[in-house]
């Protein structure tokens, strides 16, 4: 089977930092949660509130992992565990070239059961996400006192860019202001003819963007496009 191992990455996720690392033994089990906020509107007269979305919460994994030196004997040659926790600590500690505790990527096998953005999709073999809690509990010293055996329990909760969500979203109602990221080669008239089927629509992103070059879009500028209506 598979080895599970993590990378670290950088804030766009173009980049790993250092070498990625792998566990000692797979994990028996990991979990996945999933939830969303969802506001309750309050009108007189109804028997029930009226339930509102807000917002989707982050995926959170969670996954106990287990650590052990032994193999170097448990007497005077035995070597602490501590050192294969170390890269997991660091998972959770201020980086000093991102200025925050970094990305990380956890993979295991092609059949990992990691995040799926797009219905009736395969899900991506990865979970990209942030440490936001790292418990380590040591349950064997040597007679010197040398911890032997850890273990790691770790809580992640899903990172993803705001054009991955965006893409992954996908939203096709044009009644809606929706959010565009322009791509390399985009104009206004493109963008309109992909977002409402009609390139004049331009004239309506650019006066509500305030645009005062039409012309010059940089790729990754975020758009709104208001609905056709406006």
């Amino acid at each position: 089977m598979a080895e599970m191992t993590l990378q670290r990455l950088n804030a766009d996720k173009s980049n790993t930092i250092g070498e990625s690392f792998s566990v000692n033994y797979n994990p028996e089990k990991f979990s996945f949660s999933k939830g969303a906020q969802i506001a309750e509107v309050a009108i007189p007269g109804l028997d029930a509130p009226v339930l509102q979305f807000v917002r989707g919460d982050s995926e959170t994994l969670s996954m106990e992992l287990l650590f052990d030196s032994t193999e170097s004997g448990m007497g005077a040659s035995a070597r602490s565990v501590t050192e294969k926790l170390d890269p997991f600590y660091r998972l959770i500690k201020v980086n000093g070239e991102l200025h925050t505790p970094p990305i990380v990527r956890i993979t295991w096998g092609e059949d990992f059961p990691g995040q799926t953005h797009n219905p009736g999709s395969r899900p991506e073999p990865a979970f990209d996400g942030v440490v936001t809690s790292l418990n380590r509990e040591y349950t064997l010293f040597n007679a010197e006192g040398v911890p032997l055996r850890a273990t790691v329990s770790l809580q992640l909760k899903e990172y993803r860019t705001l054009e991955e969500q965006l893409q992954a979203l996908n939203l096709q109602s044009s009644d809606h202001t929706r959010v565009h990221v322009v791509q390399e080669g985009e104009n206004l008239t493109t963008i309109a003819a992909d977002a409402y089927g009609d390139p004049g629509q331009w004239r309506a992103i650019a006066r509500h963007n305030k645009l005062r070059n039409v012309r010059e879009l940089p790729p990754g500028q975020m758009l709104e496009l208001p609905p056709t209506t406006e």
